[in-house]
């Protein structure tokens, strides 16, 4: 059955109103007409079937049939601190980790951050990235949408490390502890995982980190990417926290 997105904001009583390119998406790709049985989710957790009520040329109506309400998830919150990486690798990322299931992901500038935004231009970006959770979700089947945060700056999230109730810092050096180490004693709540840009954090992030509760972690023997380490991570907690 067709899925589609509608922002919780568009549902009211047993109506769902579609627009914009979502709509475009329904009425000229997928063909769907009135009657036409399909699935909505919101974002949040609330998944809706129904039927196509009314179809205009760039709008719809959905009348809803039932609502399955979220599952409770046993896998902790965990929000990806990502370094921005270069070319357009940021897209991949965001796509993947929906798929893995984050929930939500901060893009990370540090000293070592090569890509740079201007006002106008990160603007742009985060709405690109934040369309490709939604499509990425859609694909998926997932019933809410990773939160795509603003573009943020290494120290002030460090400063903010006290939200969360585990820190991890993906680390070249030694002093460093396996992932499931890290984890072994950890049931539930909010994890943050930072992960460096090309060339890593500087030595004056890494005291930074130290300074806070932060664990840092091996990802094995080998160097990964940056764009390889935050979904590696990502799949070793889902194995972890799944079992």
């Amino acid at each position: 059955m067709p899925r589609f997105f509608a922002p919780k904001e568009n549902i009211k009583g047993n109506l769902i109103y579609i627009d914009g390119q979502e709509a475009r998406h329904i009425l000229n790709v997928m063909r769907l007409m009135e009657n036409d049985k399909v699935i909505v989710f919101d974002g949040t957790g609330k998944e809706y079937t129904g039927f196509v009520k009314q179809a205009r040329p760039k709008s719809l109506t959905v009348k809803i049939i039932s609502t399955r309400a979220p599952k409770v998830d046993t896998i902790p919150e965990i929000t990806l601190a990502q370094a921005i990486p270069k070319k357009e690798k940021m897209d991949y990322i965001v796509e993947k980790a929906t798929e893995l299931g984050v929930h939500s992901i901060i893009p990370l500038v540090s000293e070592r951050t090569i890509v740079r935004f201007e006002s106008d231009k990160a603007i742009n970006r985060l709405a690109r990235w934040k369309k490709i959770a939604i499509e990425a979700a859609k694909q998926c089947g997932r019933t809410d949408v990773p939160e795509i945060k603003d573009i943020q700056k290494f120290y002030n999230i460090i400063d903010d490390i006290n939200k969360f109730d585990l820190a991890l810092m993906g680390y070249v050096s030694e002093g460093t502890v396996s992932l499931k180490e890290a984890v072994s004693d950890f049931k539930t709540g909010k994890i943050i995982v930072f992960i460096g840009p090309e060339g890593d954090f500087t030595p004056d992030e890494i005291l930074m980190a130290k300074d806070t509760s932060c664990k840092f972690i091996s990802l094995g023997k080998r160097v990964l990417k940056s764009d390889t380490a935050g979904l590696f991570v990502l799949s070793v907690l889902n194995y972890e926290f799944s079992r």
